[in-house]
């Protein structure tokens, strides 16, 4: 199935756009699972029981188990294994991007090795290193357009006649070719959510930044419109009941939609 398949179905059972982004740190998880003998796993297994009715999707950020070596990675196989039990995709934030052979080992690991249905990836370095990504036509490209932390005034809004972020825009329709095409976009930039709105079309957005990162969620959702993603993470993950706290951010997003 592809992944826009498995997100509309995901989204409709659930009637919900919110994502939960599972970004470990063992130094926030409750001391009950740091006597197990694998906590990443069990503590991940634990927010997906009790969300997995209200969302469309999970997002794994990898660097938060790379930096647990072999053992992050193994859990990290073990969450998406787990979810995929739930019927619910699994979308690898990892960012990648590299010279054309690079990319290839990178879209094997994400899609052959994790088993994702999406990864996030980093136009920088141009077509070719997006390419190896897009030839798994079943799979969801999240192409990074305009991100959510404050760096991101240093790149994406400069540029030859537009800023950056809109010939991002421009680049992905063009190598849409398979309708697995997708924009990053921060919750963080309502007003330019709308602009990309409008350049992109039906294309869908995964938007970071509200929770933690304090973007408006109102006007994220309102102007990103029905074909989006809204993630987070630390906000859902680390309070007191993750459950209660997913069902109350998916509540507040079908409000504005």
């Amino acid at each position: 199935m592809k992944f826009s398949e498995q997100l509309s179905r995901a989204a409709a059972k659930n009637n919900s756009l919110l994502c939960v982004g599972l970004d470990i740190d063992l130094s926030r998880i409750p001391q009950k699972f740091l006597t197990t003998n694998d906590p990443i796993f069990l503590f991940n297994k634990e927010i997906v029981d009790a969300t997995k009715n209200l969302v469309c999707a999970y997002k794994p950020n990898s660097a938060f188990y790379e930096m647990y070596g072999l053992y992050g990675l193994s859990s990290l196989i073990k969450t998406i294994d787990y979810i995929h039990e739930s019927d619910l995709p699994v979308i690898l934030d990892a960012k990648r991007g590299d010279v054309g052979h690079s990319s290839n080992a990178y879209a094997k690991s994400a899609f052959e090795v994790f088993k994702a249905d999406a990864v996030t990836v980093n136009p920088y370095m141009g077509h070719d290193s997006v390419q190896p990504f897009l030839d798994y036509r079943e799979k969801g490209i999240f192409v990074l357009c305009l991100t959510s932390n404050p760096g991101f005034r240093d790149f994406q809004t400069y540029g030859c006649g537009e800023p950056l972020y809109k010939t991002v825009v421009q680049h992905v329709k063009e190598w849409n070719h398979y309708g697995n095409c997708g924009l990053v976009v921060g919750a963080t930039k309502p007003t330019e959510i709308k602009e990309i709105r409008k350049l992109a079309g039906e294309m869908p957005f995964l938007i970071p930044g509200v929770g933690a990162q304090g973007g408006d969620l109102g006007l994220a959702v309102k102007y990103s419109g029905k074909n989006s993603i809204i993630n987070a993470s630390r906000s859902i993950l680390y309070a007191d009941e993750p459950g209660q706290a997913a069902k109350k951010l998916r509540d507040e997003i079908n409000k504005f939609r």
